[in-house]
């Protein structure tokens, strides 16, 4: 029963690590750059939200909150796009590398002078009960990461592979100049990139903040959520969810049969040896790049 539970956590903590690397997937599978402000982004989704709920801000109900709050990263993502990285169309990677790095430390000090640096709870009704099944004790919010974790999965899957935007989105991935002289809009489906990203980053905020409490540095996460992408292979969709459940299965076992602090670097130990072994990835999907 003690496997089955630490099973089961895992599961669900790995499944928020899975959703903010699917944000770093997405940004790159667009864009081919690497968006480290994600984790702050997820932050800031969480924020947004508690925000609107709970009842010393807006007390919204939850489920209509939910929503204003997708709009709310949507519109913020997008704004994003429009006002600063349109700017850097035709730049290296690198430099949008260190811009999403300096936007998170702008991202954690708005949320800290708006709702404070003391950790916060968002008032969700998934944090109101539990599943018991046996000794395994199951929280509703543990189940709702699990089960909208895979149907974002299967979603992002679906729409990159079977609508024009998602196809455009991978074109203009490949060679910017060259979709834009192929007719594709490139600036406005990287607006809808980054709007997309917003989303994401929201839903997992929002999970994340129902398990437990939330301040200014849980955007600190889109670090192991980093690491779960390269582990399962940057660019799958399908890789992303499956290197965040590795992750979140390595911690609470890693916590439990070794001594203190070796949960930390397990994830970490993990990645180098991916890295050493099979750089793309242990899901990765190959593809040929024509140039």
């Amino acid at each position: 029963m003690e496997v089955m539970q630490l099973l089961l956590s895992g599961l669900a903590n790995g499944c928020v690590y899975g959703l903010v690397a699917l944000g770093f997937v997405l940004i790159y599978k667009a864009t081919e750059a690497v968006n480290f402000a994600q984790g702050d982004f997820m932050m800031l989704g969480a924020f947004v939200m508690i925000g609107l709920v709970n009842p010393q801000y807006m007390g919204m109900n939850f489920w209509l909150a939910v929503p204003v709050a997708l709009l709310i990263m949507a519109a913020l993502g997008y704004l994003l796009d429009l006002t600063i990285l349109r700017f850097m169309f035709g730049q290296s990677q690198t430099a949008v590398v260190i811009l999403t790095i300096a936007l998170g430390f702008v991202i954690r000090f708005v949320a800290g002078v708006i709702w404070g640096h003391e950790p916060q709870s968002l008032h969700s009704p998934l944090a109101l009960g539990d599943v018991r099944a046996g000794g395994v004790v199951l929280s509703l919010a543990d189940i709702s990461v699990i089960v909208v974790t895979l149907l974002m999965t299967v979603l992002l899957w679906q729409f990159f592979q079977r609508t024009k935007l998602g196809l455009a989105m991978q074109a203009a991935s490949q060679n910017q100049m060259a979709a834009y002289y192929m007719g594709i809009p490139v600036k406005r489906v990287q607006g809808a990139v980054w709007a997309l990203a917003g989303v994401v980053a929201c839903v997992a905020g929002i999970l994340y903040a129902s398990k437990g409490t939330l301040d200014i540095s849980s955007g600190f996460i889109g670090i192991k959520a980093f690491a779960a992408a390269v582990i399962g292979g940057f660019g799958s969709l399908p890789g992303a969810l499956m290197g965040g459940l590795i992750v979140g299965l390595i911690e609470p076992f890693a916590a439990r049969y070794f001594p203190t602090g070796y949960s930390q670097i397990a994830p970490y130990a993990l990645l180098i040896l991916v890295l050493v072994f099979r750089p793309n990835g242990l899901f990765a999907q190959v593809r040929v790049k024509k140039v």
